[in-house]
């Protein structure tokens, strides 16, 4: 890598820093603020987030490194997703905002009691610093990939930068930079494609370099039965993941609740050719990458095609989109601890402001642990071992009987940790006991279908059980007298919709801003690149809009300003 290089990552890095300390007194005002970044927002700024903090846990060096050695099978693991979010968009998106509750963890509460809630709180935090774990890796090995320093080294800068910035401005810190990513992302995979195209001599080209069963949808690995068990786990996880119910439960209405997954599954329905593309690519351009070298094809091909400054844009879009993952799940994180752990246990009478505080505290500690257990995961066997076997052990026993008992009475807080318990079990004992006792090492299919059937066949047997002896759980009834009051009151917390609507038009300024920002940049470094006039227009495009967006915001300000200055006139009776 060029000079230029370090000083395009630096200053996409210090562009997302400053997006966090934007956010810093909004995100201070109180606990919604900071945890629910109002209450009401915009509902396409959470689809983004969900999507960009979705895809971005591994996209690059997990389905990356698939891409390179399976092909068109990475794309149809990717296309599972959508229909994932499809069905959690149908069913159960806009349940999780009937509950009128901030959190699934405020769920459990309600619904299970306080001694459920605090065992599957400390079973999520566990979960969350290894999924963390599991992001800052990729990160780190891009950039270890294209840079001289270690990947230590560049787990602990990056995770650093990611820890302050979702420290200082909670959850719309999160929305916002995840948008800002996006657009970077973006940019930055449609200045790689044609440049990729190009080495290999276009597309038709690559089609007859490809290996023989390169664009067949299964493989010995990835099979059908995988992909059906997979569009299971997915939905669960995607429906279930306290990470992501908070992008339901933060908008508005039910309807903008399944707005944001509905546009989660239309991306990813676009998004599988774009991204899988340049690493299937590279396997004609290198064939020869063995064990984990895979999982650095997408570096390897940008370091092989793009001029300097280009990299560099590349690789912030491939860091800041992987570090979305990172920040969605230390706020979630952060917001568990504070109102699920410190206010209930340790402190009940906190302030809002204390709140606030040890969340931010608590995102510094826990991104520390986050850091260190990154650098374990080659010792796991690779990024791609360790994302699947988390899928396939802990996915379905967490998520799914939350999910269950958004749609039944009769599920009690016996019946539900029991299934976690049972599922967790016997999914690590045929992972990690019995391969050491009897060498027999279970493939993709099975493990993902145990990892999603188990806790499923558990949950239908209990709820025949129940409905048998018409027991209708005590919880059931505190929960549905929780939604009659939210349905009354508009919502179970208060929330204040002027501050709320400033908040929106403060996030989506502080958008349209970064992202004027990022457009300028991009053609400026098509510019210094000479005739790179893909780059020139990908930057002119995303400037221009950006500040049409500026304007219109503007405008609609002003106006609302005049409207209110001017009294109503009554008409006389």
């Amino acid at each position: 890598m060029a000079q230029l290089d370090f000083v395009v990552m630096a200053v996409f890095a210090l562009l997302i820093f400053a997006i966090g300390l934007a956010f810093t007194r909004v995100g201070s005002k109180n606990s919604q603020a900071f945890f629910e970044a109002g209450g009401e927002t915009p509902w396409w700024i959470n689809g983004l987030s969900l999507f960009i903090s979705y895809f971005s846990a591994g996209t690059f060096v997990v389905w990356g490194s698939i891409a390179y050695k399976h092909g068109l099978a990475a794309n149809v693991i990717q296309l599972t997703m959508a229909i994932s979010g499809l069905l959690t968009a149908m069913f159960i998106a806009a349940r999780w905002k009937r509950t009128g509750t901030r959190t699934a963890a405020e769920y459990i509460g309600l619904r299970f009691g306080t001694r459920a809630q605090q065992f599957y709180t400390y079973l999520i935090l566990v979960l969350s610093l290894v999924n963390t774990s599991a992001v800052l890796y990729p990160v780190g090995k891009m950039v270890y990939v294209a840079t001289p320093l270690s990947l230590n080294t560049c787990i602990i800068i990056i995770g650093i930068i990611i820890v302050l910035y979702t420290a200082a401005g909670g959850l719309w810190a999160v929305l916002v930079t995840d948008v800002v990513q996006f657009i970077i992302l973006m940019a930055a995979v449609l200045i790689v494609i044609p440049a990729a195209l190009g080495d290999v001599g276009g597309f038709q080209s690559f089609v007859q370099k490809a290996p023989a069963d390169f664009f067949e949808p299964f493989s010995n690995d990835y099979t059908a039965g995988f992909m059906l068990a997979f569009i299971g786990y997915q939905t669960v996880y995607i429906g279930g993941n306290w990470a992501y119910v908070q992008r339901y439960t933060s908008v508005s209405s039910e309807r903008n609740a399944k707005k944001v997954a509905y546009l989660f599954c239309i991306l990813y329905l676009v998004s599988p050719v774009i991204w899988m593309l340049p690493p299937m690519i590279y396997r004609v351009i290198n064939p020869g990458l063995q064990g984990l070298e895979p999982e650095g094809a997408y570096m390897m091909l940008c370091q092989k095609i793009l001029p300097a400054g280009l990299i560099g844009l590349v690789l912030s879009g491939m860091i800041s989109a992987t570090s979305s993952k990172a920040n969605t799940t230390i706020n979630l994180a952060a917001v568990v601890f504070a109102n699920d752990v410190y206010k209930k246990i340790i402190h009940p009478a906190a302030s809002d402001k204390t709140l606030v505080l040890i969340a931010r505290i608590f995102t510094l500690l826990f991104g520390a642990g986050t850091i260190v257990v990154a650098m374990l995961v080659p010792l796991a066997g690779g990024i791609v071992e360790v994302v699947l076997s988390i899928a396939a052990i802990a996915g379905g026993a967490l998520f799914a009987p939350m999910i269950w008992s958004l749609f039944s009475k009769h599920l009690t807080t016996i019946s539900v940790i029991t299934t976690t318990v049972v599922a967790l079990s016997v999914n690590l004992f045929f992972k990690v006991i019995v391969p050491v006792i009897v060498h027999i090492k279970l493939s993709r299919t099975v493990e993902t279908v145990m990892g999603v059937g188990i806790p499923l066949v558990l949950l239908g047997l209990f709820e025949v059980y129940y409905r048998s002896r018409n027991q209708v759980d005590p919880g059931a009834l505190v929960l549905e007298e929780h939604i009659r009051k939210a349905s009354r009151t508009g919502h179970a917390h208060q929330h204040d919709h002027q501050e709320a609507a400033r908040q929106n038009r403060f996030g989506v300024s502080v958008i349209v801003i970064a992202s004027s920002f990022v457009g300028l940049g991009i053609f400026a470094l098509g510019c210094a690149s000479g005739t790179n006039y893909t780059v020139m227009m990908v930057g002119g495009v995303v400037f221009i809009v950006s500040i049409a967006s500026l304007l219109r915001i503007r405008i609609g300000a002003a106006t609302a300003v005049k409207e209110k200055a001017v009294p109503s006139v009554k008409s006389p009776v």
